[in-house]
C-alpha cells in the first residue's frame, strides 16, 4: 500500500496583481472571487474528495503569522480543521514553507507523500484533480518528483512554463499523459509565450507538486543548503501553541527567500535517476486567478462582454471589467478596461496592462504609502473594525465584535476613546468598574485607563468608537490580558 498523502496548503501569498481588493493584510486566498466561498475554503473543501479517493491525511496549512486568525475563522466557518497550521514569522516564498511542512511530516508521519497545493487556485472539475493525484501517488512513492502541467490555451505571460519531452516506459494509462520535464522556464515575454504555444511542447506550470517528504528534504539540502539548514534550526527551536506551530522567529528571519520552482525544480538534472522530474498533464478547468482578467473568465458577462459586479452603472461600455466594493461606480464610453473600486482606492487600467498591477504595488510600498498593505476594514480575532473618518488628533471606527468574543484588556498612553453601542449589548470594563450597555448607550474611556469590551450576546455587537488624543496609532496599545495569545 502506498504511503498516505499529506496535503500541504500553501497560504502565504500576497496576490499583488489583484490590488486593490487583495492587500497584504487580506490577500486573495481569503477573498470570495468566483464562488460563494473564499479561495482557501474552496481548497480545503476540495480535499474531502481527495481523502475519499486517495486515502490522505489531514492537511498542513502554512501561512503568515499575521493571518493566523483569518485562517482559523474561515476554516471554522466550513467546519474544517488542519492537522496543524504552521505560522511563518515572515514570508519567505514557497520553498522554505514546503520545507517546514516536510519536517512536520517526517516527524509525525515518518515519510508521507507531500502534495503541495497553493491556497488560491481555481479547479473547476475536482474529479479530474482526484484522478490525476491518484495516478501520481504510486510514482511519487517510487521517488519521482512530480508536478502538474496545464495545456496552455493562450500565450499567457503571467505563468511559468514546463518544457516537456516524451516519457519512455509504461507510465501512461491512456487517460492521463505523463511526460518527462525537459526544463522549467520563467514567465516569458509575449513573443516567447507565442512560440511556446505554437510548439506544442510546453505546459503551464500549475504550481502543484508531489513527492515524498524525505525526497523534498534531500533535494532542498542538495540545491539550497542555506534554506535547509535554517529551516531545520527554526523548526527544532519551534513551539506548539494549540493548533499552531511557530518556527523560531529569530532563526527563520535569516532564511533565504525562494520558490519551489527556482530553488529546486529548475535545478534537478533531468537525466538523473530518481527523483527524475515528471509532469502529469492536467486537462481540466484550472486557473491561478492571478489577474482581474483571469477572474472575469470565470464570471458571467453581459451582452457587451462586460463583467459587472457590485453597485455599477454603465453606458456605452464594452469588453470591460467593472467592480465596485461599495460606492456607486459609473462608467461611460469605455472599451477593454478594468476598473475596481474599494473604499480607499480605485484601480483603472487597460486589459493589456493588467499584469503590471504588481509593479504599481511595488511603487506604493517604496513610496511609504500603506494602501498596498491595509484595507480600511481590518480583521481581528474578535471581529473587524473599519475606519470611517480620521484627521489630526481623532479617528472614528466601526467595530463589529462576534458573539462571545472580546478585545484585550488594554490601555493607551496617548488617546482616549468614546464607545457608542449601535447594535447588540456590550459588557464594559473601565478601570475598576464593570457594567453593561444597550443600544444608544455610551461609555468614555480616559487616556491611560485599563479597559476591555465584551460581547456577551448572541448577535454581532456593533460599536462606533471615537478616538481622540495627541497620537492615534495602532502601536499605542499596551495589552495586559488577551484571549488570543497576542503580546
Amino acid at each position: 500500500m502506498d504511503p498516505m498523502i499529506r496535503p500541504v496548503v500553501l497560504a502565504g501569498g500576497s496576490g499583488t496583481r489583484l490590488w486593490p481588493l487583495s492587500r497584504e493584510d487580506f490577500p486573495k486566498q481569503f477573498l470570495k472571487l468566483v464562488t460563494e466561498k473564499t479561495m482557501i475554503q474552496d481548497t480545503m473543501l476540495r480535499l474531502d474528495g481527495l481523502n475519499h479517493d486517495c486515502n490522505s491525511l489531514p492537511p498542513i496549512v502554512i501561512c503568515n503569522e499575521e493571518h493566523r486568525f483569518l485562517i482559523s475563522e474561515q476554516l471554522k466557518e466550513i467546519n474544517r480543521s488542519p492537522d496543524v497550521t504552521i505560522l511563518e514569522p515572515i514570508g519567505k516564498n514557497t520553498a522554505p514553507a514546503l520545507t517546514l511542512g516536510a519536517l512536520w511530516s517526517v516527524e509525525h508521519d515518518k515519510d508521507s507523500i507531500l502534495l503541495a497545493l497553493p491556497a488560491d487556485q481555481y479547479l473547476g472539475q475536482p474529479e479530474v484533480f482526484y484522478e490525476v493525484v491518484k495516478e501520481a501517488q504510486s510514482l511519487a512513492n517510487e521517488g519521482y518528483f512530480i508536478t502538474f502541467g496545464v495545456p496552455p490555451l493562450l500565450p499567457e505571460t503571467g505563468f511559468g512554463y514546463i518544457k516537456t519531452e516524451p516519457m519512455s516506459g509504461n507510465f501512461n494509462n491512456g487517460q492521463i499523459n505523463v511526460m518527462r520535464v525537459a526544463k522549467f522556464v520563467e514567465k516569458p515575454d509575449l513573443l516567447t509565450a507565442k512560440k511556446y504555444l505554437d510548439s506544442g511542447e510546453y505546459l503551464w506550470n500549475s504550481g502543484m507538486f508531489m513527492m515524498k517528504a524525505s525526497i523534498w528534504l534531500d533535494l532542498v539540502r542538495e540545491f539550497c543548503p542555506d534554506i535547509s539548514e535554517t529551516c531545520i534550526k527554526a523548526y527544532d527551536k519551534g513551539s506548539i501553541d494549540g493548533n499552531f506551530f511557530r518556527p523560531d522567529k529569530t532563526t527563520f528571519m535569516d532564511c533565504p527567500s525562494d520558490s519551489i520552482d527556482y530553488a529546486v525544480a529548475e535545478n534537478i538534472d533531468v537525466d538523473r535517476g530518481n527523483p527524475c522530474p515528471l509532469v502529469f498533464e492536467y486537462r481540466s478547468d484550472w486557473s491561478d486567478l492571478g489577474t482581474w482578467t483571469a477572474i472575469a473568465d470565470k464570471l458571467s458577462s453581459d451582452i457587451k462582454n462586460n463583467v459587472i459586479k457590485g453597485d455599477v452603472l454603465t453606458e456605452d461600455v464594452s469588453n470591460s471589467i467593472v467592480i465596485s466594493d461599495g460606492r456607486l461606480l459609473a462608467a461611460v464610453g469605455l472599451d477593454n478596461v478594468v476598473i475596481v473600486e474599494t473604499p480607499d482606492a480605485i484601480l483603472v487600467t487597460s486589459k493589456e496592462k493588467i499584469n503590471d498591477v504588481g509593479k504599481l504595488v511595488l511603487k506604493m510600498r517604496a513610496s511609504g504609502r500603506t494602501e498596498h498593505a491595509n484595507n480600511l476594514k481590518v480583521h481581528r480575532p474578535w471581529g473587524t473594525y473599519e475606519i470611517l473618518d480620521k484627521g489630526t488628533g481623532f479617528q472614528v471606527k466601526h467595530l463589529r465584535i462576534h458573539p462571545g468574543q472580546s478585545i484585550s484588556l488594554q490601555r493607551h498612553k496617548h488617546r482616549a476613546e468614546h464607545w457608542v453601542v449601535v447594535k447588540g449589548k456590550a459588557k464594559v470594563v473601565c478601570g475598576k468598574e464593570t457594567y453593561e450597555l444597550s443600544e444608544n448607550q455610551s461609555a468614555y474611556v480616559p487616556q491611560g485607563v485599563k479597559h476591555r469590551l465584551f460581547n456577551p450576546g448572541l448577535e454581532v455587537l456593533e460599536i462606533v468608537e471615537v478616538q481622540s488624543g495627541e497620537m492615534i496609532d495602532e502601536e499605542d496599545i499596551e495589552r495586559f490580558e488577551d484571549s488570543y495569545g497576542r503580546i
